[in-house]
């Protein structure tokens, strides 16, 4: 919750949705960080979940159609080939826990806000595993709403 703190405190000359919307949209807080920190800026649950969402959804169609040509394209480079295989090898290490229930651990993965999930990821282990385009995003969506389900009674209703 400290880096919502920190968000609100350095964001705050933005409109609060924008602000919950550019929050979600980095990768590793996403609306895990997105959600929290609307409650920070006192908007209402509809708005952080909203914001939230359609920020952290921006870059993962982008991430499913293109990363792999981008990765294939930088690998080779001195300067980000290391960057690349690293991130490779995270996502890859993590997408056991994916298994081969591709849509049901998909969506636990994207929607259990733990450390290293998340829509990004998720994403990201999808198209490396070559995961259905429909299905991924579907996994995906549905994760998504676990997440913001999850994130709002942390947020909002148990601890608000």
């Amino acid at each position: 919750m400290s880096f919502a703190v920190w968000f609100s405190t350095h964001l705050s000359f933005l409109p609060p949705q924008l602000a919950v919307l550019l929050v979600s949209m980095v990768p590793v807080v996403e609306l895990r960080g997105g959600i929290p920190l609307a409650r920070l800026l006192h908007l209402p649950l509809s708005q952080a979940i909203l914001f939230s969402v359609i920020g952290n959804l921006i870059p993962i169609p982008f991430i499913l159609l293109f990363v792999r040509k981008i990765f294939d394209w930088l690998r080779p480079t001195k300067l980000l080939g290391g960057f690349v295989t690293k991130m490779e090898n995270r996502a890859m290490n993590k997408s056991g826990k994916i298994g081969k229930a591709e849509f049901w651990g998909l969506l636990l993965f994207v929607g259990i806000p733990l450390p290293g999930t998340g829509g990004w990821t998720g994403s990201l282990i999808a198209s490396l595993l070559r995961i259905d385009l429909k299905k991924a995003v579907l996994a995906i969506l549905c994760g998504l709403a676990l997440a913001a389900t999850i994130m709002s009674l942390i947020a909002y209703g148990i601890f608000g």
